[in-house]
């Protein structure tokens, strides 16, 4: 049985992944990711800012232009009156009536291009906060990646340094045990447990008579029926 090397090997495959988790999980890389997604959101939020400007402003143009319209329609009415007033009490009222609903429509109007510029003035506000934030944000970023790359570039050469250590153990392998070992780790890691006073110390389940009776004879590779791992017992 190649248990004793199994282990040895799993000793250097597990500090290899050790390792690479540990580069996965670095301050720095932490950092790149956080600002980086905090860009992305900026970009979005800026993109929404400008859809929405773009929408105001052709509105801001619609009512601007239908206010321009009324003022002038209202000015032609009271030119028209001047020169030819009302023959009778109901022409005057009808003509009086006609001109408050122009100047409510216009007051309406009014209103909303007041409300619109307002908004306007909040957006492009927004915009130009958005801006100085991404600008500093992204200044940052450039700086920290640089750090990182320098950072990722000796972490991947001591990885691959350690991966290396890893390919020369497997070579020391019967193949059809290194594929065991490595189908179990697509679902258990590590693939490995030591038998520790009758139970799997992976698990801690208690095993049963006939599997120790198997472990201790050394027969067969023997699995732990809890959870899978291949057992091992330091002291055969």
């Amino acid at each position: 049985m190649q248990l004793d090397t199994l282990w040895q090997f799993m000793q250097v495959d597990m500090e290899a992944d050790g390792f690479e988790h540990t580069m996965r999980q670095s301050a720095n890389r932490q950092k790149l990711i956080k600002q980086r997604d905090f860009l992305k959101d900026q970009q979005a939020n800026m993109k929404k800012l400008e859809n929405d400007v773009a929408v105001m402003q052709d509105r801001l143009e619609a009512v601007q232009d239908e206010a321009d319209r009324l003022e002038k329609l209202l000015a032609s009415m009271a030119e028209e009156m001047d020169k030819n007033p009302p023959a009778s009490a109901e022409d005057a009222q009808k003509q009086a009536e006609s001109v408050q609903k122009l100047l409510e429509t216009l007051q309406r109007y009014e209103t909303e291009l007041v409300k619109m510029r307002k908004d306007a003035d909040t957006k492009d506000r927004q915009q130009k906060e958005i801006r100085v934030r991404a600008a500093k944000t992204k200044m940052e970023f450039d700086q920290l990646k640089v750090e990182y790359d320098r950072e990722f570039k000796a972490d991947t050469e001591k990885l691959q340094q350690m991966r290396n250590r890893t390919e020369q153990e497997a070579k020391n392998l019967d193949p059809k045990l290194l594929a065991k070992y490595r189908s179990i780790k697509q679902h258990c890691t590590p693939p490995m447990a030591k038998l520790v006073n009758g139970q799997c110390s992976g698990c801690f389940m208690s095993l049963p008579s006939a599997t120790l009776l198997d472990i201790r004879n050394g027969d067969r590779i023997v699995e732990c029926d809890n959870c899978g791992r291949i057992l091992y017992d330091p002291g055969e």
